[in-house]
């Protein structure tokens, strides 16, 4: 069976990824992608990779009946327009953080509030790692932000485990690159300004910090790095476990996890240089690269994770969450492996 898509909000980066993989998908037909800026421009214009693609970019006021609606919109959008995306799709897919999280009360805390909160109890959180069973037939899903993506898959085996309770201390330090910023990031994004730099440009406060404690249940201490790649999302987590952990439990824990993970690879101080999870393996793909070391004589417990911001982080999350809720194969549109060598992501 094929189903039809639309990507609303296609001329972005986080839109041009959408429609790489569906333009590849054996399951999806890609029959809309919506721009103002780019209106009757093909889509090629935008994203140079998808020249031979036969699609033009049509006005997002202009939605065509569609099975599946992807929503790459800036935060605000699909609040407002939720009902026009369901009115066009029988699911809709949201990529901005307008239905991560639960309650009125957090986007009050952390967004500037929310138009549409009696549907927050309806949207199912795209990370199939953590909800796989919700998304089947689920017809409102919000895709997960790359940053607490990447900090949930390393963290996510503890919880489930036992390992973390709520009451350690947890210390995240998450490196991102540019393209996190979007197609129109501004002056920091910009390459004079980027280059080179390690920059802190959120030590505390980043909104994504409120997906984590949702979704695990833990209190943590969250910064956020600008550092000098294109793609890519690197989490370092320094726990503190309150009761002694040895690397024999770490093991049982992150394989008992993620050992029928298709999307998951445990990359723990093994041979070769990349010993440790690493942005630049994953580039292109909707691959977790999970790893962890124990400092014993610290009582410390240093977990890594890696992905690409815009695959795993954003639109690879979005086509595996809609694959789960359709009944298609997970790994469809998604089987792509990476390079090696590979320049900076």
């Amino acid at each position: 069976m094929t189903y039809s898509a639309s990507v609303v909000g296609a001329s972005g980066f986080t839109g041009g990824e959408l429609l790489r993989l569906l333009d590849g998908h054996p399951e999806f037909e890609l029959v809309q992608a919506t721009s103002r800026s780019k209106e009757n421009k093909t889509i090629g214009h935008a994203h140079p990779n998808l020249r031979h693609a036969d699609v033009r970019f049509s006005h997002p006021e202009e939605l065509e009946s569609v099975d599946v609606l992807f929503a790459a919109t800036p935060h605000g959008v699909s609040m407002e327009r939720i009902d026009a995306f369901q009115d066009a799709a029988d699911t809709v897919v949201d990529l901005s953080a307008d239905f991560r999280l639960n309650t009125e009360a957090q986007y009050e805390e952390w967004y500037d509030g929310h138009e549409r909160p009696e549907l927050l109890e309806d949207a199912v959180y795209a990370l199939p790692e953590l909800t796989r069973e919700e998304l089947p037939g689920a017809d409102l899903i919000a895709s997960g932000g790359c940053n607490a993506t990447a900090t949930i898959m390393g963290l996510l085996p503890l919880v489930e485990e036992g390992i973390l309770t709520g009451d350690e201390q947890i210390v995240i330090d998450v490196k991102v690159g540019s393209s996190e910023g979007g197609a129109g990031g501004g002056e920091a994004s910009s390459h004079p300004e980027r280059s080179g730099v390690v920059r802190p440009y959120a030590p505390t406060g980043h909104r994504h910090e409120a997906e984590i404690e949702q979704f695990l249940g833990l209190d943590v201490s969250f910064t956020v790095h600008a550092v000098d790649m294109i793609r890519g999302a690197s989490a370092t987590c320094h726990v503190f476990p309150g009761e002694p952990v040895s690397k024999g439990d770490l093991w049982g824990a992150y394989r008992g996890a993620y050992e029928a993970e298709p999307f998951v690879e445990l990359v723990a101080g093994g041979g070769g240089v990349y010993r440790y999870p690493e942005p630049k393996a994953v580039v292109g793909t909707n691959r977790a690269e999970v790893g962890f070391e124990l400092d014993a004589s610290n009582k410390r417990l240093v977990v890594f994770s890696a992905i690409d911001n815009m695959m795993k982080g954003s639109a690879g999350q979005a086509v595996h969450a809609a694959n789960v809720a359709l009944g298609i194969e997970e790994t469809a549109g998604l089987e792509f492996q990476g390079l090696h060598p590979v320049g900076a992501p």
